[in-house]
């Protein structure tokens, strides 16, 4: 039978009442305490998130995100998405990142007290005839005129050539219109995220943190760029959601032996902080930097010693996290001690 280890959804205050945290019950997911703070979980079968097919990850995403959305109707709308995929042994460690990740954690609760995220998908309703349009200018149609004036036909080169230009010319209209939006949607917006568009026909796949009380004034602003736009466009919001785009925490686990071996890279004392890491960093940087040290300039170990520096600059935060000291201890048990490092994603 495979072993069962503990799935983390994300991190909430647990100053809720405990009718709310009953609604868990017959859910398969329970509240895992520190402090003032709780991991939401569940138990899951050991699975490496890394080795999954694209079906499986497709089932996971879809699942972490009703889940934490579901809370959310439920009345717990302060909560911190944890990355998609975090999976720990057990409880003691959920306990250990709560604990390490505390003052990073309550800082962003505060933050998201009163903010939320709107999802904003917008494409063309008639995309058909967006192509028509952008298959009449000018420059396109001198294209074709050009080549029809030395063949009878296009040949496949020549459609190519010229369902590229159509493209780029697409492109540019998809974002210029992509920008006016953003820019009416900016004065209400704290911060803007843009994904990637999933198809030509899309014109942006946006993320907005707003204030919660903003949402009927961030519809209005939608229903104004409708009029605009006279219907040309596809409006579909998403929403009100937490705040996944904006804050989302990670674990990263740190390797011993890495970190072992970045402090002998850059010849760090057991005993020592992060302002002489980066003096060290710095004396090998010029070193071995092939702008600078035409003489001893060596790219592989200029590499070697930015990835030991960034090593240490991950072991130092996370040492912090456990500690609260600005000293910084690189001996063996302490390395293994300051291994799980809590942060926002990227």
């Amino acid at each position: 039978m495979p072993a069962k280890r503990i799935y983390i959804y994300g991190i909430m205050p647990n100053f809720y009442s405990p009718d709310m945290f009953r609604t868990f019950e017959d859910s398969g997911i329970y509240a895992i305490p520190f402090q003032n703070i709780s991991a939401v979980v569940s138990d899951r079968e050991d699975e490496d998130i890394d080795y999954s097919d694209r079906e499986s990850l497709g089932y996971l995403l879809v699942h972490h995100q009703e889940t934490i959305e579901s809370l959310q109707n439920k009345g717990f709308n302060m909560f911190i998405p944890m990355k998609l995929g975090t999976i720990v042994s057990t409880k003691e460690e959920v306990v250990k990142l709560l604990a390490n990740g505390y003052d990073l954690i309550i800082d962003t609760l505060k933050k998201i007290e009163f903010l939320t995220e709107i999802d904003l998908a917008v494409t063309w309703a008639n995309f058909g005839g967006v192509i028509q349009e952008v298959a009449s200018h000018p420059e396109i149609v001198a294209l074709k005129a050009e080549i029809l004036q030395k063949e009878d036909s296009l040949s496949q080169l020549d459609q190519v050539k010229v369902g590229m230009l159509i493209k780029d010319k697409l492109d540019k209209k998809n974002k210029l219109v992509e920008l006016r939006i953003l820019d009416a949607l900016s004065s209400i917006s704290i911060d803007i995220k843009t994904h990637e568009a999933m198809n030509d026909q899309m014109i942006t796949n946006s993320a907005f943190l707003i204030k919660k009380n903003n949402k009927e004034k961030f519809e209005s602003e939608i229903d104004k760029l409708d009029t605009e736009f006279e219907d040309a466009l596809s409006f579909k919001l998403v929403g009100p959601l937490p705040c996944y785009s904006f804050y989302t925490l990670e674990v990263k686990v740190l390797d011993p032996v890495l970190v072992e071996q970045a402090k002998n890279d850059l010849e760090i004392n057991d005993e020592t902080s992060e302002t002489e890491i980066k003096k060290a960093y710095l004396v090998k940087a010029k070193l071995f930097h092939p702008d600078t040290n035409q003489n001893n300039g060596d790219q592989g170990s200029f590499n070697r010693m930015n990835k030991a520096f960034h090593t240490l600059l991950d072991f130092t935060t996370a040492a912090k996290q456990s500690s609260k000291d600005d000293h910084v201890s690189l001996t063996k048990e302490n390395i293994a001690d300051n291994l799980i490092l809590v942060k926002l994603k990227d």
